[in-house]
């Protein structure tokens, strides 16, 4: 299985590889649209709204997040509404911010709005472990480790490969290679990892890919440096993403009051309908005025 929270990935995937590779990648959706789906179904019924009524805006480090978004897949016909309105990259909000001569730093701190007032006392934001890239890779392959083999991985160890961008990660069961999973950024690693996988030697049970090199951190949309280098940047952003307090997806007291309360448990029709989406090949054509975006 590929991921699929990379709209840049899912555009080269649909357009360069079609059906040959489309089955393997996974039906699950984005961040940003399971946030879509949630804000214009999960929150306008919580408001007495129509998903129509809400303006969803995301911010994002990606260009490729605004094509996403346009996605036929993701727009309501019966109400007219996409599930994300408007996506703001993050060097767009830099420009807004400095034309007005506004400073982030300077605004007073607030804190942030609960989703529902009934959610538990012990509600807050969490991060994962993982990837700054969502963290697909770990959070897999300790609940495949679990639920195939019953074994509890405490700490996952990778292993860099050919760059700093590829790397793997290993299960062993009695000396055998049960699980090996994989991070691949960067488009030069893609290729690869496809190849493999049409020549039919892909070693992985399931890849995270993203198209930037380093991952979305370090997102085409970006703020970039000014007074320090770009790997110095880049590690500061790391830094705070994961300063963050972790906690597994499965034990978070939100993410199960929403499969229950929004849902009706994760194997529901509405979980399918919500949470998942669908891929498309896209015809290669010569002239580029009749390219599908």
């Amino acid at each position: 299985m590929l991921s699929s929270a990379c709209p840049g990935w899912i555009c080269y995937a649909e357009k360069t590889h079609g059906e040959y590779v489309l089955p393997y990648i996974s039906t699950v959706k984005s961040p940003q649209q399971i946030m879509g789906s949630l804000v214009k179904d999960y929150l306008a019924t919580k408001l007495n709204l129509t998903c129509n009524q809400i303006y969803h805006v995301t911010v994002m480090p990606c260009f490729d997040k605004k094509l996403e978004a346009s996605r036929n897949d993701f727009f309501n016909n019966d109400y007219e509404s996409r599930e994300v309105d408007c996506v703001i990259t993050s060097v767009e909000v830099d420009a807004m911010l400095n034309s007005e001569g506004i400073s982030l730093n300077e605004l007073p701190s607030e804190d942030l709005d609960e989703i529902s007032t009934d959610m538990p006392l012990d509600f807050k934001l969490y991060s994962h472990s993982g990837s700054t890239s969502g963290g697909f890779s770990d959070h897999i392959f300790l609940h495949a480790a679990k639920e195939l083999f019953g074994d509890t991985v405490s700490d996952i160890q990778y292993k860099t490969l050919r760059n700093q961008d590829i790397k793997e990660v290993i299960l062993e069961k009695d000396g055998e290679v049960v699980l090996r999973f994989a991070i691949a950024n960067g488009f030069r690693n893609i290729q690869n990892v496809i190849q493999k996988l049409k020549r039919g030697k892909s070693p992985y049970h399931f890849v995270e890919i993203m198209a930037c090199p380093a991952g979305c951190a370090n997102g085409g949309a970006q703020i970039r440096a000014v007074e320090e280098s770009p790997k110095d940047l880049l590690k500061k952003v790391e830094e705070l993403y994961y300063s963050m307090p972790v906690k597994e997806p499965g034990e978070n007291p939100l993410v199960q009051k929403l499969y229950e309360d929004w849902l009706g448990g994760p194997d529901t029709d509405k979980a399918q309908q919500m949470l998942h989406t669908q891929y498309h090949a896209v015809q290669k054509v010569n002239n580029g005025l009749f390219i599908k975006w």
